[in-house]
């Protein structure tokens, strides 16, 4: 079990501060080992620890404590005013905050409690670090991916015309959900035919025909870690033209993922898929980024854009999912989760990317 406290006292005193107040979801699940929809994790300079949480959560956080360190606090009275005590206590005349995700409202309540002391922002400082993966939060997110990819290839047994996408999405996240995902990534995106050109569609009643592409967007989590796959496959039969649309997709994935490696540019990346699709003149139907970094949150992280200024790191998870979408007719999307580990380039996810006929 990482102890991540130790990266938040790091990060104090870098800034030069007293303590590091956290409420964001993400970020206190990173220092205390699970997510509580509301609590308060305050680490001071000096390595002093607390997670705060009420009566729902305190036995749950009194059981992590034991390795990640921290002091499980349930408050007599309001989490502010738990704050005050301990930041009186420790004489924290500064404290860094989650300036890119607090509230007004909670950081004026901040501000009341914690009185005329210095506030530093977080910035993106503790995402960049949350963005260097460990070996253990790797070894959850290959956990999801399993799940996942289990659940899809008991799926694949359904998927029949007739079948409504409402019905197949309802039945794949009931698969993840028996095969131990701790809750869904996301929203499963489940689309047949003509929806398939909708990027993000909603499931609807819409019911599969032969000859269809279906695409699924899904991802299973595990001990708060995500994972993300997307894959594209047809029913009965395929055109030719969707064969070799297919297969430009695919090219164009597996050259984004060579391109990926520790030290290239994220918008670099992307034009590597994006040179592929140009060259059939398919470019102007990719219509989203190539990837995004997955771990805690669906998206954290770098993303594999044209407007990117980030340079991936040893340790860093990203999508890479290139797609085209043909109004009215069909859209393609393939995408696996690859991990730069300190060996090389690792695809996180095992499923074939040939096309599938069902």
């Amino acid at each position: 079990m990482m102890i991540n406290k130790e990266k938040g006292i790091s990060l104090i005193n870098g800034l030069n501060a007293d303590a590091l107040v956290l409420f964001d979801e993400a970020n206190m699940h990173y220092m205390c080992g699970f997510s509580p929809s509301e609590g308060v994790v305050f680490i001071t300079k000096d390595g002093a620890a607390y997670h705060i949480v009420d009566s729902r959560y305190i036995e749950t956080a009194e059981e992590n404590a034991k390795n990640t360190g921290l002091t499980a606090l349930e408050p007599e009275k309001s989490f502010f005013e738990e704050l005050a005590a301990l930041a009186k206590k420790h004489g924290v005349e500064s404290v860094v905050y989650e300036s890119d995700t607090i509230s007004l409202l909670r950081f004026n309540k901040l501000k009341e409690s914690l009185g005329d002391i210095g506030y530093i922002e977080l910035g993106d400082r503790l995402m960049r670090i949350r963005n260097r993966k460990e070996p253990d939060e790797i070894v959850f997110m290959k956990q999801a991916n399993g799940i996942a990819e289990s659940a899809f290839l008991e799926l694949l047994n359904h998927v029949k015309a007739g079948k409504t996408e409402k019905e197949l999405a309802a039945y794949f996240d009931y698969l993840m959900a028996k095969n131990g995902s701790w809750g869904l990534s996301f929203d499963t995106i489940l689309l047949t035919g003509a929806h398939t050109s909708m990027p993000h569609g909603v499931p609807s009643d819409k019911v599969i025909k032969e000859g269809d592409f279906v695409l699924f967007d899904f991802g299973a989590t595990y001990k708060g870690y995500h994972s993300d796959m997307t894959r594209t496959v047809a029913v009965g039969s395929a055109t030719d033209e969707m064969r070799s649309r297919y297969n430009l997709v695919l090219e164009a994935q597996l050259a984004g993922i060579k391109a990926l490696e520790a030290g290239v540019k994220c918008k670099d990346v992307y034009k590597a898929a994006r040179d592929v699709l140009e060259r059939e003149n398919m470019a102007e139907y990719f219509r989203h980024g190539l990837g995004h970094g997955v771990g805690l949150e669906i998206h954290e992280g770098f993303n594999s854009s044209p407007k990117s200024e980030d340079t991936y790191e040893v340790g860093n998870v990203t999508s890479i999912e290139p797609g085209i979408y043909l109004p009215d007719k069909f859209g393609i999307r393939i995408e696996d989760v690859l991990y730069l580990s300190p060996r090389g380039r690792e695809n996180l996810s095992t499923i074939t990317k040939e096309l599938i006929i069902l």
